[in-house]
């Protein structure tokens, strides 16, 4: 799935890895986010995973009208408020991606898939 911006000097086409791999990289980035998380559908396992791969815990979306949704399945600190982690997930995401790409993000839907503590 590619997103695709026309400008004056041609055509720019975003593939949506790159998109998963940006909105990986600023989703650590926020408080309370431990990490992106990858579900064994067979097993129901949930297993943390590493900042090289997080594009795993991340589902891109792009519309023909070149709108993005995004699923996130993050394992998130303990004693974090949850509302709070997710407000601040989704503005910081929504911001830089659409800054990034040029292209709208419509939503964002949010799984917790775990709990950390963290030392």
């Amino acid at each position: 799935m590619r997103g695709s911006i026309s400008t004056d000097l041609g055509i720019v086409t975003i593939d949506s890895e790159v998109i998963a791999r940006y909105a990986g990289s600023v989703a650590v980035e926020c408080f309370g986010i431990v990490g992106m998380a990858a579900v064994n559908v067979k097993d129901g396992l949930v297993r943390l995973l590493k900042k090289d791969s997080l594009t795993h815990g991340i589902h891109v979306e792009i519309s023909d009208e070149n709108r993005i949704t995004l699923d996130f399945h993050v394992i998130v600190s303990y004693g974090v408020s949850i509302s709070a982690v997710t407000d601040n997930l989704i503005s910081n995401v929504k911001y830089k991606v659409n800054e990034f790409t040029g292209m709208p993000v419509d939503k964002i839907n949010i799984y917790i898939e775990g709990v950390r503590v963290i030392d």
